[in-house]
C-alpha cells in the first residue's frame, strides 16, 4: 500500500528532510491513540529500540483520572513505567500532517519485557496466536459511523455542548447530492488514509442527518484493528482542520438515530475460506455454524467490551437498525448478528451490537475467543430467526444497562478463561468506574425536570 513504509525507507525520509516527526503510538482501553512525538533523527538512531510511558495510561477513564482498585497500578506503587515497543511493521505516513509519520507500539513491563496483559493489542495478539495454533486465521472489516457537526470542537465545548447542529439537515443514507456538501472534510478523510496506507473503500452518508459511515477493506484481525483506531484518530484531527467536529459517541441525542461499529469476521485456512461449504445450508461449514454459536452463546458476557459506556445502552432501540437481541438471521439487519454473503465464498458473520464507542481490538479478541469456544466444545447453532426480530419474545436480550452488563463479565468463567482473570478484574473496574462517575453526575434532565416542579 502507498504510504507505508520499511524503516530503511523511514530513515531516507529522515535524512531528506521530508519527514521530521515520528508519532510512536499506542492504543488506551479507550481505543484512543496515546504516546509521543520524536524528533525524526531520534527516534531512527536511538528510540526505535523502545521508550517508555507511565503505567496509569492503561488504567485511566475518557476525562484521565486515575480511579482507585485496579491491581495494575496505584497511588500506592507510585505509578511506573511501561515500555513502548515500537511495531516497525506498522511505520505509515501521517499525510494529513505535514513531515509527520507514525508508528504503533506493543505496551511490555518494564522489568521482563513481556506483553502487559490488558493492554488492547496484546489481548488480541493473544486470541489470534491461539487461533494461529489451531491453523486458521481470521479476517475481519469494521464499519466506522459518526457524526459530522458544523461547528468546531472547540466552539461546542464553549457553548456548553449545547444546540448541537449536524452537518445537514435531513437522512443522508446513500444520499449523494448531500454527501457532495460534505466532501470538504470527507474527501480528504478518504485520500489522506489511503495515502496513510490503509486500504480505504468508500464513505457514504448513513441513516440521520449528518450522520456518515467508512469502509475499509477485509483484511487480517490485527492490521483490521490497527485500520480503524488510526482511521477513527484521524476523522476527528481532519474534522478539525476543516473547522468542523466529528463524533463517535454512540446516542448523542435521543431523537436520533445511533452510531455503531458492525464487525464482520470470517476465517481461512492455507488461504482458503474455512466458512464456506457450497453443500452446506447458506454455505455455511459446520465449522462456521460452531463460530457463530460460540459468538450467540456468549454474547452477553463480552457486550461489555461492545458497548463500554452508559451512553452505548441508549443505542440498543427497536426501530432504529441497533439490536436488542442476540440471535442470528440471514441478512436481516434486526438481528444482532447478520449471515452476508450467503451461499458465496464471501459468507461471513456480520455483528451488529458494537456501538461506534468500541475498542476494536477488544471487540475483535472477545469475539474471536467466543467463536474458538463454540469451536472447541462443537456447539450446535440454533436455527435463524426471521422477520422483525425486535418483536421476537422469545429470542434471548442483549444486555440493556452497563450495569448488567459489567456484572456479566465479572462473572463470566469463559472470559476468565479465555483472557485471564487478571484482564477481566482489570476491565470490570473500568467499568464499574463508569458507572459510578455516572451515578454521581447531576444531568441537564434531572435539572429541567425536578428544578421547579419536584
Amino acid at each position: 500500500m502507498p504510504g507505508t513504509l520499511v524503516f530503511d525507507d523511514l530513515k531516507a525520509r529522515v535524512h531528506d528532510g521530508s519527514v521530521d516527526t515520528i508519532l510512536a503510538c499506542f492504543v488506551d482501553m479507550q481505543g484512543r491513540l496515546m504516546g509521543k512525538r520524536f524528533h525524526g533523527v531520534n527516534f531512527v538512531e536511538t528510540s526505535f529500540e523502545e521508550t517508555h510511558c507511565c503505567n496509569y495510561l492503561l488504567a485511566t477513564d475518557l476525562e484521565m483520572a486515575t480511579p482507585d482498585g485496579y491491581a495494575s497500578t496505584s497511588w500506592e506503587t507510585g505509578y511506573g513505567d511501561y515500555v513502548m515497543k515500537p511495531d516497525l511493521t506498522t511505520i505509515r505516513l501521517v499525510p494529513w500532517l505535514d513531515g509527520t509519520a507514525m508508528v504503533l507500539c506493543d505496551i511490555l513491563d518494564h522489568h521482563h519485557h513481556h506483553p502487559v496483559s490488558h493492554s488492547p493489542r496484546a489481548m488480541l495478539q493473544k486470541q489470534i496466536a491461539r487461533l494461529d495454533a489451531m491453523g486458521f486465521e481470521a479476517k475481519m472489516a469494521t464499519e466506522l459511523e459518526f457524526f459530522l457537526f458544523e461547528k468546531s470542537f472547540d466552539e461546542i465545548r464553549k457553548d456548553g455542548f449545547r444546540d448541537l447542529q449536524p452537518i445537514s439537515g435531513y437522512n443522508e443514507d446513500y444520499h449523494i447530492f448531500q454527501t457532495t456538501k460534505e466532501e470538504d472534510v470527507m474527501r480528504p478523510i478518504r485520500n489522506h488514509l489511503y495515502a496513510a496506507g490503509l486500504p480505504i473503500e468508500n464513505s457514504k452518508g448513513e441513516a440521520e442527518a449528518g450522520q456518515e459511515e467508512l469502509n475499509i477493506r477485509y483484511s487480517p484481525a490485527l492490521d483490521c484493528a490497527d485500520h480503524h483506531s488510526i482511521a477513527k484518530h484521524a476523522i476527528k484531527e481532519i474534522a478539525w482542520q476543516h473547522g468542523r467536529a466529528a463524533t463517535f459517541l454512540p446516542k448523542w441525542n435521543k431523537d436520533r438515530v445511533g452510531s455503531s461499529s458492525h464487525i464482520h469476521q470470517s476465517l481461512w485456512h492455507d488461504g482458503e475460506a474455512a466458512f464456506f461449504d457450497p453443500s452446506g445450508q447458506h454455505g455455511m461449514s459446520k465449522l462456521m455454524s460452531h463460530y457463530m454459536a460460540g459468538l450467540i452463546k456468549y454474547a452477553p458476557d463480552y457486550t461489555y467490551f461492545l458497548a463500554p459506556y452508559v451512553n452505548s445502552y441508549k443505542r440498543f432501540s427497536k426501530g432504529t437498525f441497533a439490536p436488542t437481541k442476540t440471535v442470528w438471521s440471514v441478512d436481516n439487519r434486526t438481528a444482532g448478528f447478520r449471515l452476508c454473503g450467503e451461499g458465496t465464498e464471501g459468507v461471513r458473520v456480520e455483528c451488529r451490537i458494537g456501538g461506534s464507542d468500541l475498542n476494536p481490538y477488544l471487540a475483535q479478541a472477545v469475539m474471536l475467543a467466543a467463536g474458538m469456544k463454540g469451536i472447541e466444545d462443537q456447539l450446535e447453532l440454533a436455527p435463524a430467526t426471521a422477520g422483525d426480530v425486535y418483536q421476537d419474545e422469545v429470542a434471548a436480550s442483549i444486555p440493556q444497562t452497563l450495569r448488567a452488563a459489567t456484572e456479566l463479565l465479572r462473572n463470566s468463567q469463559f472470559l476468565r478463561e479465555a483472557l485471564g482473570g487478571d484482564v477481566v478484574n482489570h476491565y470490570a473496574r473500568a467499568a464499574e468506574w463508569e458507572q459510578e462517575e455516572f451515578d454521581g453526575a447531576v444531568t441537564d434532565w434531572e435539572i429541567a425536570r425536578g428544578f421547579e416542579r419536584a
